[in-house]
């Protein structure tokens, strides 16, 4: 299961701007995961509450944002939608030369933290 790998690589990057703000809890993250990644949401979900245990993101909401995979065809130029499962055919010249320029990345988008700097105040603030 890659998305184990995944979830720890996020904590990271969360306790690390977390870390920068000096905060004092994670609220909430978000993710975008490109569909090229074959991550499975459920089982980040599940990976992501296991890794975050006794850290300042015990209780953090994770929000997934899943970004559909966008091709360019090296040959015509043109932009589409590949199956992944199946085909990077260009509908138009039907090769299969293509980059893909979209959802082949995992970004972390935000980072929602409570910052202890008036311990009255309780506000969240976003790294």
């Amino acid at each position: 299961m890659h998305e184990m790998s995944i979830a720890v690589s996020m904590l990271d990057g969360v306790l690390q701007a977390a870390a920068r703000a000096g905060a004092v809890r994670v609220e909430a993250i978000e993710v975008e995961i490109g569909a090229m990644k074959l991550v499975v949401p459920e089982a980040l979900q599940a990976a992501w509450e296991a890794v975050r245990a006794d850290t300042l993101a015990d209780e953090a909401v994770l929000k997934i944002e899943e970004i559909s995979a966008w091709a360019e065809c090296r040959q015509c130029g043109r932009r589409f939608e590949p199956d992944i499962a199946y085909s990077f055919l260009c509908p138009d010249c039907n090769r299969a030369d293509v980059e893909i320029v979209r959802g082949n990345d995992i970004v972390l988008k935000s980072v929602i933290c409570q910052v202890d700097r008036d311990p009255s105040a309780g506000e969240g603030t976003e790294a």
